[in-house]
């Protein structure tokens, strides 16, 4: 009985354009268990995408109105649903297992919901990174975008930040979880950046720190310091979050370095790095302490980029010495715009991995 409710729940999961595929070792299965009671599980399976308030849930499941509300608050602070409160009412919507449950649970992990993450990544990678679109897009560093370089609202950090009214920094998920396996990052940890376009959003989140919007520039500069790659969602219209990465501990980036797959197939980029070999001083800067994605090689007299593996995030190029390495937006009939809308971006999903999810909508 209650495995079948949480095989359920398994099942809306990867009902939902994003996946949650299954395994033969039921790996998947125990993740949840670790996540949601049983009463949770249910309740979770008659949610939806979009934002409904506890008297439209109670209204269209037939379920009482009487501590519902209470009981969807808990599940929010829980990392199982998403809640925004607009005045005095509030809001709620499921949430995919990525980006939205997982990167939740950092108040839960430990040792065993660790091991269980890694052992179900490989699995959740081939399924997640072989459709389009992509979950993320590179946001490059803007101060190196060259003036003939016209970039685009949505490929700019500061369009994010500037269209927001509330900023919350959290602990990385994939950082911490790889410090309690043994294998720390030397980076900073408290580097995840929500972002919304309401003031007061994030003043009862149950994790993170209030900053201001220039407390959020300054850790967006402190992290390119530190060659952490800038990724967001990859829609045009609606981003909340930026994430900063490294190599040895997002699996995003692990798709690229790790699973060897395409960069192309695990985030949209809109740039690519070129080096001026007459300029370069072969001094390894960029490929040894920068670059995230093993997209630099030495050659018999430069350095150079290979195009295949850029993501152009642009860390090479803010600490050059010799200024030998540029930014250059791709040919426009390279790039490939992002969905307008996160709903845009589920619809297109959706129809690439032949899901009908209508009924979460």
């Amino acid at each position: 009985m209650t495995d079948g409710v949480y095989k359920r729940l398994a099942g809306v999961l990867d009902t939902l354009p994003n996946g949650f595929p299954s395994t033969e070792s039921g790996v998947e299965i125990k993740l949840l268990k670790k996540i949601f009671t049983p009463e949770q599980a249910d309740l979770f399976c008659e949610m939806r995408l979009t934002f409904e308030t506890a008297e439209e849930i109670a209204t269209r499941t037939g379920r009482p109105l009487e501590g519902l509300e209470e009981r969807l608050v808990g599940m929010s602070k829980s990392g199982q649903l998403f809640m925004i409160k607009l005045g005095k009412t509030q809001y709620f919507k499921m949430l995919p297992w990525v980006f939205g449950i997982y990167e939740f649970q950092c108040g839960r992990l430990d040792r065993e919901f660790s091991e269980w993450i890694e052992e179900y990544a490989p699995a959740y990678s081939r399924q997640f990174f072989s459709k389009m679109p992509q979950l993320m897009q590179v946001l490059p560093i803007e101060e190196i975008i060259s003036d003939k370089e016209e970039a685009l609202p949505y490929e700019k950090v500061s369009t994010i930040i500037e269209n927001g009214q509330s900023f919350l920094v959290n602990d990385c998920i994939c950082k911490k979880e790889k410090g309690i396996m043994g294998r720390p990052c030397d980076r900073p940890v408290q580097v995840c950046l929500a972002v919304a376009p309401i003031p007061g959003v994030f003043d009862n989140a149950p994790e993170g720190r209030i900053i201001s919007r220039s407390e959020a520039y300054a850790l967006l500069k402190k992290t390119e310091e530190k060659a952490l790659v800038h990724l967001t969602s990859n829609l045009q219209y609606g981003s909340f979050y930026i994430c900063n990465c490294c190599k040895c501990c997002c699996g995003v980036l692990g798709a690229i370095n790790d699973m060897g797959m395409p960069a192309a197939d695990v985030v949209n980029s809109h740039y690519y790095a070129e080096i001026d070999p007459d300029q370069c001083l072969s001094c390894g800067l960029c490929s040894d302490e920068r670059c995230q994605v093993g997209a630099i090689e030495e050659g018999k007299d430069a350095y150079r980029i290979i195009r295949d593996r850029c993501i152009g995030c642009g860390l090479c190029i803010s600490t050059c010495p010799a200024e030998a390495v540029r930014l250059i937006h791709k040919d426009p009939g390279k790039r490939v715009p992002p969905p307008i809308t996160e709903e845009a971006w589920f619809d297109e999903r959706g129809k690439g991995r032949g899901v009908d999810f209508s009924a979460y909508k």
